[in-house]
């Protein structure tokens, strides 16, 4: 980002009018269409093929936590696994999300049917999640895990560049929260489906409960990627049997008149949900009670993010609606290491799963703040998301067994993280903001009109 530029930027922006031009050379000039009406209409259609993102993102958080599920019910026995194991085969699937997502990602913005590769990589994770079901050894599963990781890494950030490439900045951030709340549905409602395969399945066909969890999700992620084909969306730019003319023509005209997305984001803090099987088996209960127990700390979860988000959408303000979970969290971790008292521990899992709300508008500010080339931005995305799953491989390893059943040094290292990620907030808020004061100290001096702002 470059400030002395914003007034050059600005000046493009206010003088953008020109109609859109078609892919085969046609113009259908704005004039001719009732707009509000056509732009309600896809809204509409874009939204609906967005909530069908959510059941992707769903399938690609279940098949990459479902471990801790499986923890419960003998998979670290059956596999011999010793000392930090468990936590190397978690934090081997970031390692191969990490390498692969700015690549991705790359690869997607040249792509006209992003539709197809992102089916495809559903296909091949569902296909590795299966095999996961068959694993002899712990090193079997170590390789399955960093190539599920490797392969799951084209999705999430590349539905992020994808719903940037047709929503405008006002609109991001309830789009991103729709996406992002396939997240919490997946620890909540995974935990249920889990608790019923491996309280139902045990012994079927002579395999144990936990290998049924991962044939039963590989299964239903496969049939899921297979439907994606036809449901999920492409760019703009690409021909679609679902948007007529007019339409077409208007998503096109709005991403010009758009001036897009992105920023820094850090996301250690946010490593409790990947054991939240494990947090709440800390409370006492058998492996079912405690599976059933992670839903309702999600479900709560996911209708803050819903109201943050929306709000951080009316109001224009991103940096205090990032900051507000972010000191909820803070709270809940503080419970828990409080005491060992059921029911307030219990209480503190709903308080810190309204950590989330706080990505989901992380991930907004991160396309309100872009403004160079679709390349870049497709390319940057990618990075920041690289940047924040990084912390995921090192956190993996702040939830031992021998730091059970309190884990206090784990929620200080979580509260730790909060701080530093609001401070890291702050200082680009401000960053942000000395870009905004020069673009207007620069056109005041030009006498130009207002134009393009950072949203903070």
């Amino acid at each position: 980002m470059q400030c002395e530029h914003l007034g050059i930027i600005a000046l493009i922006h206010s003088n953008v009018r020109s109609p859109p031009a078609c892919d085969d050379g046609l113009t259908l000039p704005l004039d001719v269409i009732d707009r509000p009406i056509v732009e309600k209409r896809l809204l509409r259609k874009l939204d609906l093929r967005v909530a069908f993102l959510v059941l992707v993102f769903i399938m690609n958080v279940t098949d990459r936590t479902n471990i801790a599920a499986a923890r419960l019910r003998g998979f670290e026995e059956d596999l011999g696994m010793t000392g930090n194991q468990f936590n190397t085969l978690t934090s081997i699937l970031y390692v191969g999300y990490l390498l692969m997502q700015a690549p991705s990602n790359v690869m997607l913005q040249r792509m006209k049917r992003p539709s197809l590769y992102l089916s495809s990589c559903m296909i091949t994770w569902g296909v590795l999640t299966v095999f996961m079901g068959a694993v002899p050894t712990y090193h079997a599963a170590l390789i399955l895990r960093f190539l599920i990781g490797f392969v799951e890494a084209a999705f999430f950030p590349g539905a992020i560049f994808l719903l940037s490439r047709w929503y405008k900045r006002n609109e991001l951030g309830l789009r991103t929260a729709i996406l992002f709340c396939g997240n919490s549905v997946s620890h909540a409602f995974g935990a249920l489906i889990a608790s019923g395969i491996l309280g139902s399945l045990d012994g079927t066909l002579g395999f144990k409960a936990w290998r049924w969890l991962f044939f039963v999700e590989g299964t239903l992620t496969i049939v899921v990627a297979v439907s994606a084909i036809w449901i999920l969306p492409d760019f703009p730019s690409t021909p679609s049997a679902w948007l007529s003319p007019d339409e077409q023509t208007l998503a096109k005209r709005r991403m010009e008149e758009e001036v897009l997305t992105v920023i820094e984001h850090k996301n250690s803090l946010m490593s409790f949900g990947i054991f939240f099987p494990t947090l709440s088996a800390t409370m006492g209960y058998n492996p079912t009670i405690s599976l059933l127990l992670c839903a309702p700390p999600w479900i709560l979860g996911t209708a803050t993010s819903f109201v943050v988000a929306r709000h951080s959408d009316a109001t224009g303000d991103r940096f205090w609606h990032i900051v507000g979970p972010l000191l909820v969290g803070i709270v809940g971790f503080m419970l828990a290491i409080s005491t060992m008292n059921t029911a307030i521990r219990y209480l503190s899992l709903f308080i810190m799963a309204q950590c989330p709300a706080a990505y989901v508008v992380a991930l907004t500010w991160v396309m309100n703040t872009f403004s160079q080339s679709q390349p870049k931005r497709a390319a940057a995305i990618a990075l920041i998301n690289t940047v924040s799953s990084a912390g995921l491989i090192s956190s993996s390893y702040f939830w031992p067994s021998s730091w059970g059943p309190s884990y206090t040094n784990s929620y200080i290292i979580c509260i730790l993280a909060s701080v530093v990620s609001i401070g890291m907030f702050w200082v680009f808020r401000e960053h942000l903001s000395r870009c905004n004061e020069a673009a207007e100290a620069e056109e005041k001096a030009l006498g130009l009109p207002k134009g393009f702002r950072y949203l903070l």
